[in-house]
C-alpha cells in the first residue's frame, strides 16, 4: 500500500493530473487496498475542497484507486465554497465538503447529513463532533511564519503582541477571513488569546489590522506563499503550509505564539441531499482509516486526528504546544457577527 502510495505522489510531481480546478475524472480498475474502504463496482462522486492541489491530488487519486470511484473536484476558498453550498440547498450539486476549518463546517451543519464514520472510535475525542454532522481530518496548529533572509533572530516575535511592533507595519501577511476558513479560525484565535468576551480581543485585533496597514490578501494560499516569495516578512498561517516550504527549501521559519495558539481540525462533511450516498460515506470512511492518516501525515506534515498513529517526527508535540481555549460552539454561532466586524474594522468604520 505504502509503495503505491509513494509512487503516486512521485508521478504528481513529475506529470500533470487530470484534476482541475474545476473537475476531474478518472477511472481505474486498480485493486482495493488494505484499510479504508473497498472496491465498490465504481460510482461517482463530487467533492467541494478549498485544500492545496498537491494534497487533493494524490489522495483523491489513491481513493479512486482503491473504490473505482470516480471524483469529480470543485476548488475554491472555504467561504466562496461554503456559499455555494447553501446556494445549493435542496439540490446539491456536490456531495462531500473536504476540509474547511470545523468551525467553519458547524456554522454550515444546517447544509450537512450526520455521518457517524466506522473510524469514530479510533479518533481523538477532542477532535470530533459528537453530533457527526463532520468528520475531523487533520490537527492544525495556527503560526507565525518569517523569512529567515528578512527577519534577523534578533528581532525574531515570538507572540501575538509582537505582531504590534511598528516595525511590521505592512508586513504582515494575513487573508481574509471571510474567505478563508483558516483566516477565520486565526482570527478566533487571537480573540480568544486575549479576551473574546471582554472586548480585549477586539482591541489587539484593530492593533493588528492597524499594523498590516490595510493589506488584507484574499486567500490563505496568497499568505502561503507571500513570506517564502518575500513579500511579507510574516505572515500568519497553518503550520502544516510552512512545513511543506520548509521542505521545498525556502528560507523561513515557524513560531508558536506566546500567548497560545489553537490546533483546530479541518474536516469533511457530507451534504444534505447527497445523490451519491454510499461514495460519499466511503471517502469520509478512507480520509480517516489508519493507513491514509499515517501517510498524510508523513508527506504532508498534517496531524492525525487518530489516537493509533505516531506523532510526527521532528515537530513540537501538539502537548506541548501552548494552546488557547477554542470554543467551536461560540466560533460557529457567533461567525457572521464576528466577519462583519472585522469587516468594519477593516474599512475604517470602527
Amino acid at each position: 500500500m505504502k509503495k503505491r502510495w509513494l509512487k503516486g505522489l512521485v508521478a504528481m510531481a513529475l506529470m500533470t493530473v487530470t484534476i482541475t480546478a474545476c473537475t476531474a475524472k478518472e477511472d481505474t480498475a486498480a485493486t482495493a487496498g488494505s484499510d479504508g474502504g473497498s472496491k465498490s463496482g465504481g460510482g461517482k462522486l463530487t467533492v467541494y475542497s478549498p485544500n492545496a492541489a498537491e494534497i487533493n491530488n494524490p489522495i483523491i487519486k489513491e481513493f479512486q484507486d482503491r473504490t473505482g470511484i470516480t471524483v469529480d473536484l470543485i476548488s475554491g476558498g472555504t467561504g466562496e465554497l461554503l456559499k455555494r453550498v447553501q446556494a445549493e440547498a435542496g439540490n446539491p450539486l456536490g456531495d462531500v465538503f473536504w476540509a474547511g476549518g470545523a468551525d467553519s463546517l458547524e456554522s454550515y451543519k444546517e447544509y450537512f447529513q450526520p455521518y457517524k464514520t466506522k473510524e469514530f472510535d479510533n479518533l481523538l475525542p477532542a477532535y470530533v463532533d459528537t453530533n457527526s454532522y463532520w468528520t475531523p481530518f487533520n490537527a492544525l496548529p495556527m503560526v507565525i511564519t518569517y523569512n529567515k533572509e528578512l527577519v534577523s533572530e534578533a528581532e525574531l516575535p515570538k507572540s501575538w503582541e509582537d505582531l504590534l511592533d511598528p516595525k511590521w507595519k505592512g508586513n504582515i501577511a494575513f487573508a481574509d477571513p471571510s474567505k478563508s476558513g483558516s483566516s477565520y479560525t486565526q482570527l478566533v484565535t487571537m480573540l480568544t488569546a486575549f479576551g473574546k468576551e471582554d472586548g480585549k480581543g477586539w482591541d489587539y485585533v484593530k492593533k493588528l489590522v492597524a499594523n498590516m496597514d490595510g493589506k488584507i490578501l484574499s486567500g490563505s494560499s496568497l499568505v502561503q506563499r507571500a513570506v517564502p516569495d518575500k513579500e511579507f516578512a510574516l505572515g500568519i498561517t497553518l503550520e502544516d503550509a510552512a512545513l511543506r516550504y520548509i521542505e521545498g527549501g525556502s528560507q523561513i521559519g515557524i513560531i508558536y505564539p506566546a500567548e497560545g495558539t489553537s490546533a483546530v481540525p479541518d474536516g469533511a462533511a457530507i451534504m444534505k441531499g447527497s445523490k451519491n450516498l454510499e461514495q460519499a460515506k466511503q471517502f469520509v470512511d478512507f480520509l480517516v482509516s489508519k493507513d491514509a492518516q499515517e501517510l498524510v501525515q508523513k508527506e504532508f506534515k498534517r496531524r492525525s486526528v487518530r489516537g493509533d498513529v505516531a506523532p510526527v517526527e521532528g515537530l513540537p508535540q501538539t502537548g506541548d504546544i501552548k494552546l488557547v481555549d477554542y470554543n467551536f460552539d461560540w466560533a460557529a454561532q457567533n461567525k457572521d457577527e464576528i466577519i462583519k466586524k472585522f469587516t468594519r474594522i477593516t474599512t475604517g468604520q470602527e
